[in-house]
């Protein structure tokens, strides 16, 4: 039998979690002292301690450990847990992957531009103009370009003109920002009569106001635009009339660098 400070040291386990793990029944002493209360454990735990300590590195917490380990002679079982922490993990590290490409890039403007958080917002009015539109549910705003690959597939038979400028638009219907499933319409400017197709649709879109703001860069600097026009529109008496839009005038398939990009964000705006 191994007093509990030996079983310590050859589990790499610390006293007090021991204990712990006690109280909670995911790793009991083999036999507890009546007069003295000392706990005393036997070689033969020492694996069911070096599983404890492996999932607990895998990121479980000690509830699923708990249950993990009622089925852990059980493969298929086993592997059922292993694959959802996997795709948590993924999800996380995708996130974490986000957030250091967010403060290595905002470190970096810092640097260039004691400004970076101030941005022009200009009133104007976009034209009358046909577009081909497709309209459609993504999974996350990240995905628009399957939209952009619909599209282009389904207009290259046509041989479509485009207008000039150009205008490639995403516009974004929703009322609130989607975690999942944003309704997002593209639309891009032609010249010209064609048929709709399967999932494009060719339609004259009215004139509307806008209120807009140009940026060069990565889109981690949409909140701080965002924020520039609904400063500019709380001054200047407007409020919010429609749905806001994109026009990406140097877009992710014209250059895979991020500070090349041109992004103009606009909000059609009215009167109060």
């Amino acid at each position: 039998m191994l007093k509990i400070g030996d079983f310590s040291k050859l589990s790499r386990i610390s006293i007090r979690m021991l204990r712990h793990y006690d109280e909670i029944g995911l790793l009991v002493p083999e036999n507890v002292d009546n007069f003295t209360g000392y706990r005393y454990y036997s070689e033969a735990q020492l694996p069911l301690a070096n599983r404890i300590n492996s999932l607990k590195e895998m990121g479980f917490s000690l509830s699923v450990v708990t249950e993990i380990l009622k089925t852990y002679d059980d493969p298929q079982a086993l592997k059922q847990y292993l694959l959802l922490k996997q795709s948590e993990t993924e999800d996380l590290a995708e996130k974490t992957s986000r957030q250091l490409l967010l403060l290595k890039s905002t470190i970096n403007r810092l640097g260039k531009d004691e400004n970076i958080m101030e941005y022009s917002v200009t009133l104007k009015e976009m034209p009358q103009r046909t577009v081909a539109s497709l309209r459609g549910t993504i999974p996350s705003y990240d995905k628009e370009g399957t939209l952009w690959e619909m599209m282009m597939q389904e207009l290259a038979p046509q041989n479509v003109q485009y207008a000039n400028p150009c205008n490639s638009i995403a516009i974004f219907h929703d009322k609130e920002h989607k975690e999942h499933d944003p309704d997002v319409e593209i639309q891009i400017s032609v010249q010209g009569s064609y048929r709709n197709t399967e999932n494009v649709v060719f339609k004259t879109v009215p004139p509307v106001l806008i209120a807009s703001a140009t940026y060069k860069g990565s889109y981690d600097q949409l909140s701080a635009v965002n924020q520039a026009v609904a400063n500019w529109v709380r001054d200047n008496n407007y409020e919010f009339a429609d749905a806001m839009f994109t026009i990406y005038h140097v877009s992710p398939a014209q250059t895979q660098n991020p500070d090349k990009l041109v992004t103009e964000v606009c909000f059609p705006i009215k009167k109060k």
